[in-house]
């Protein structure tokens, strides 16, 4: 049920016949206080100004032809022209009865279900992951699990950077110490052949001309620098999929679509584009001049997808990945989860494959950009030395933190106990310290703030969710199968959480439409406080009488799956106790 659409929907039909033009908004908001009812329209204004008309007289003409029988019980004009709706306690009884017996809790299924396209967390081969991959890896798995809730069909699609002149580097460097045992490394032991593969690179002339030779051998597909660059990629993700794992992400090694996966593409994209007329040579390297975009001298900007000696660039390769995604994959949408510094960057190849007529001008492509992680001196996080922070490092410190933590308020805990709480607890509060922050905007990484039981945090909400689950163990009852009897709403506290649960669906709709996970988590938060202030101020065990109390623990099992489903869609683990 997402009352915020019903609204819209009932309430345009109502300025139109009262005279407002087809397709005025009627621009639907949750009140931000209960003295202005349940939902605001704030759209009368805006078509009144078009009509002609004061917004108090077009708004008393509106509610002449709206009908909310049964779903609203008072209607009220405010201030210049806005409307304020109070919803009927007997619909918000009806739809929590039908949240409580759905699956879905009540969540509509996409009628229109979509192909979609998820570009997210893209590490390097040869590297191993590091904090900079956390906020794609996260943000973007939060939108799949999203989508795929809605009954979208999803396609993750983790573009790996697996190509480019450092496997030439490598695989020399491999030669040279004479490992052919690759596959037997683990992935620290890559970091240094990294390093010392690049210090070879740089100091030894002859070592760098075989780099180079071997770079243009694996492009041409000789079996032996294929086989070593083969060792390094499964090396890298094996150990990248465990990180997945630890994480609680979905991606799998089926969702690994690198950079190589579209090199037999590019010298044919070149020439069309050649062909086309939208690529030209300049100064031996093939180039396309974009007019929506300026140089700092106001001349068109070019974007090379070809150099002089036959290379192909980034651009060529986002060029073939995004024909091949529409063409192969069949997408209706794609989004890409990649920094806010590679914006131009996709624009740019956006406009070429749409003006090279490779995908529909209404193809949605979408960069859902994010802002830096920050230490608290507001700088990149960084290690005290100045270093990268490494993915499973951070993780090892949650860990040890979290286990600290749970100990403290819990010494008589069982081992295994622990260990599956400080699991969910710890990786939990990594992923929504990120995750309730805006992705637009850097955010200050605080390990106090993220793992404490009390705020906006994965370990408060969590703990909300055991809470409840504590009243059904105290009631003996089994909170699946809590259906029977009515839902009673005789206090301000049980409306105002049955109210907001039954706003789930429009902030799981805006992390699907938007990428904004954000929402969601003020959502869950939301649920959680107000689920505190009922608990403490509407007695359930206790309650006047049966009905009463079997009334609140239906409200109390609603507000767990409620929990549980979002944290679910958040990639975060709910536990049985704390």
């Amino acid at each position: 049920m997402n009352i915020q659409t019903l609204l819209a929907e009932k309430i345009s039909q109502a300025m139109i016949a009262a005279g407002a033009p087809v397709g005025c908004d009627a621009l639907i908001k949750q009140s931000a206080k209960p003295q202005f009812g349940d939902y605001q329209a704030n759209g009368i204004m805006a078509a009144a100004k078009k009509m002609g008309k004061a917004p108090r007289e077009l708004a008393e003409h509106v509610l002449q032809h709206l009908d909310l029988n049964g779903i609203v019980d008072k209607v009220e004009i405010a201030g210049p022209g806005f409307i304020n709706l109070f919803l009927a306690p007997s619909w918000l009884t009806q739809q929590a009865q039908v949240a409580l017996s759905d699956e879905k809790l009540g969540i509509a299924m996409t009628s229109h279900p979509q192909t979609i396209v998820v570009d997210y967390s893209a590490p390097n081969v040869a590297k191993e992951m590091h904090v900079g991959h956390l906020r794609s890896t996260i943000i973007g798995d939060a939108t799949v699990r999203t989508l795929t809730f809605l009954g979208h069909h999803v396609i993750r699609a983790n573009h790996v950077g697996d190509w480019g002149t450092q496997f030439g580097m490598l695989i020399a460097y491999l030669e040279k110490m004479q490992n052919e045992h690759a596959t037997d490394m683990q992935l620290v032991d890559l970091e240094l052949f990294y390093r010392e593969a690049k210090k070879h690179y740089d100091d030894d002339p002859v070592f760098a001309e075989k780099a180079r030779n071997y770079v243009v051998k694996l492009q041409g597909g000789d079996e032996y620098c294929a086989a070593m660059w083969r060792k390094l990629v499964d090396i890298t993700m094996t150990q990248n999929i465990a990180t997945y794992r630890r994480l609680n992400v979905t991606l799998d090694v089926s969702d690994t679509m690198g950079e190589s996966t579209y090199n037999a593409m590019l010298p044919q994209v070149v020439a069309d584009l050649k062909q086309k007329g939208l690529a030209v040579e300049s100064e031996g390297a093939i180039v396309v001049y974009l007019n929506e975009f300026k140089n700092k001298d106001g001349d068109p900007m070019g974007v090379i997808i070809q150099k002089r000696d036959g290379g192909y660039l980034y651009a060529t390769t986002d060029i073939a990945c995004a024909l091949y995604r529409y063409q192969q994959l069949h997408a209706d949408r794609i989004l890409y989860y990649t920094d806010s510094r590679q914006h131009q960057h996709l624009e740019q190849v956006w406009a070429i494959v749409k003006r090279a007529g490779y995908l529909p001008e209404t193809m949605p492509l979408e960069h859902h950009m994010f802002g830096m992680m920050l230490g608290k001196d507001g700088k990149p996080f960084k290690t005290r030395s100045g270093d990268t922070v490494k993915l499973n490092d951070l993780l090892d410190e949650a860990m040890v933190r979290a286990a600290a933590l749970i100990r403290s308020k819990n010494p008589a805990i069982s081992q295994s106990e622990l260990e599956t709480i400080v699991d969910a607890v710890a990786i939990g509060a990594v992923k929504y310290a990120d995750l309730s922050k805006n992705r637009t905007t850097d955010y200050v990484f605080d390990w106090d703030n993220m793992l404490a039981f009390e705020g906006n945090t994965a370990p408060y909400l969590q703990y909300a969710y055991t809470r409840v689950l504590s009243i059904f163990k105290k009631a003996n009852s089994d909170l699946e199968q809590t259906q029977d009897g009515e839902f009673h709403l005789t206090d301000d506290k049980e409306r105002a959480l049955v109210v907001r649960l039954l706003q789930f669906e429009e902030a799981v709709q805006t992390v699907a439409k938007e990428g904004l996970p954000h929402v969601l988590c003020g959502y869950l938060y939301d649920i959680a406080t107000l689920f505190s202030s009922f608990y403490e101020n509407c007695p359930i065990l206790t309650a006047e009488n049966e009905a009463l109390m079997q009334s609140r623990l239906k409200l109390a099992a609603l507000t767990a799956r409620t929990l549980q489903v979002g944290l679910d869609m958040l990639g975060i683990k709910t536990v049985d106790k704390m």
